[in-house]
C-alpha cells in the first residue's frame, strides 16, 4: 500500500493518537468502527495514527487480528497522515511478521515494544532490536520503552548503542515517569533522535527537551487539545502550550481512573464514538466507583461534553 509518508521518519511528529481497538459487545473485532474513528481524529487535527500500542490491547489479540486492525487503519488513513503501527510482541517470529506487514502497508515507522515478561538483559535487548532492524533495513524502527508493562527498562546506553549500530533505529517512545531517562537517552543517542512521550503529563516537558511529539491515550476522546498543545509549541506560543498542558490534567486523571484503556473506551462510548466500549479480557468494564470519578473529572474540563443523560 502506497503512502507519501512510507519509511519517512521525518514525518513522525506531533500528536499521534494511539487508537483503541474497537470490539463489539460480543468481544469480536469491530473493524467497521476504525474508519469513522480515523476520520474524526483527522478532522480534529491529529498529526498521525498508531495502532497496536498499549491502548490498543495488543496482548489480547491474535496476530491475525492485529494484522486485520493494521490493514483497516492503513486503509482508513489512506496516506493522509503518517501511520505508526505497533508491531512488537514477546516472540521474535510474531514481531517480524507484524513488522513486515507494517512495511507493506506503508508505515512511516514501526513501533517495536521491548519484549515483555522475559525480563531480557541489556545485551538481549540489543540483540533483539538488532535482529529486527537488520531484517528491515529500509523501515525506520522506533523503540517502545514501557517498563511498567514489559517489566524491563531499556537503558539509555543500550539505545545509544543501537542508534550507532543501525541507521534505521531512529527513535524511542518513552513511557516512563522517570523523566531523567529521556534526557539520558537523547544524550546517548543524539539530540536529533526522535523522542516521543507516552506519558500524558510529560508531553509538554518532552517537547521542551527537544522531543518530536507524543502518543497520548487522551487523544482518543479529546484529540483537539492534545494536537493543539503540539501546534502551539512549534509555533513558539509556549504560554498556550503550557496552558493546554494544565488543561489536560483532569482528562489524564479520568483516562487513568482504572487501567488504560478501560476508562477511555467508556468515555468514547458515551460520546457516541464507539458502539461498544467493551475491553477484552482480562480487563473488566469500568467500575461504578471509577465511573463516578471519571464523570467528576470530565465535568471540570471544557474539552469534553458528555450527554446530559450520563450520570454516576
Amino acid at each position: 500500500m502506497s503512502s507519501r509518508f512510507a519509511g519517512d521518519p521525518s514525518a513522525v511528529r506531533g500528536a499521534i493518537t494511539p487508537l483503541v481497538t474497537p470490539f463489539a459487545a460480543d468481544g469480536s473485532l469491530d473493524l467497521g468502527a476504525i474508519k469513522p474513528l480515523v476520520d474524526w481524529q483527522l478532522e480534529q487535527g491529529t498529526h498521525g495514527i498508531s495502532v497496536g500500542g498499549s491502548t490498543g490491547e495488543p496482548t489480547s489479540q491474535t496476530v491475525s487480528e492485529r494484522v486485520a486492525v493494521m490493514r483497516a487503519a492503513a486503509a482508513a488513513i489512506d496516506g493522509r497522515v503518517p501511520f505508526l503501527p505497533g508491531t512488537g510482541t514477546a516472540l521474535m517470529a510474531e514481531t517480524l511478521e507484524l513488522t513486515a506487514e507494517a512495511q507493506r502497508l506503508g508505515a512511516a515507522a514501526a513501533l517495536v515494544v521491548t519484549p515483555y515478561y522475559g525480563r531480557a538483559q541489556q545485551e538481549g535487548l540489543f540483540r533483539w532490536y538488532s535482529s529486527v532492524a537488520s531484517e528491515f533495513p529500509d523501515l525506520p524502527i522506533i523503540v517502545y520503552n514501557v517498563p511498567v508493562r514489559a517489566a524491563v527498562d531499556i537503558a539509555p546506553e543500550t539505545v545509544g548503542r543501537l542508534r550507532r549500530a543501525h541507521h534505521n533505529i531512529v527513535g524511542i517512545k518513552e513511557t516512563t515517569r522517570d523523566f531523567e531517562h529521556a534526557s539520558y537517552v537523547l544524550n546517548a543517542a543524539g539530540t536529533d533522535f526522535i523522542a516521543l512521550s507516552g506519558i500524558e503529563l510529560l508531553c509538554y516537558p518532552m517537547l521542551c527537551l527537544g522531543g518530536a511529539g507524543h502518543l497520548s491515550c487522551v487523544g482518543n476522546f479529546a484529540p483537539q487539545p492534545v494536537a493543539q498543545l503540539y501546534d502551539a509549541f512549534v509555533a513558539g506560543n509556549h504560554e498556550q502550550a503550557r496552558a493546554l498542558h494544565y488543561d489536560l490534567h483532569p482528562l489524564v486523571d479520568a483516562a487513568f481512573a482504572e487501567t488504560n484503556p478501560v476508562p477511555v473506551k467508556w468515555v468514547m462510548e458515551q460520546l457516541g464514538l464507539l458502539e461498544s466500549g467493551r475491553p477484552r479480557e482480562p480487563l473488566a468494564p469500568l467500575s461504578d466507583a471509577a465511573r463516578k470519578r471519571v464523570l467528576q473529572l470530565l465535568a471540570t474540563s471544557p474539552h469534553v461534553d458528555l450527554p446530559v443523560a450520563v450520570s454516576a
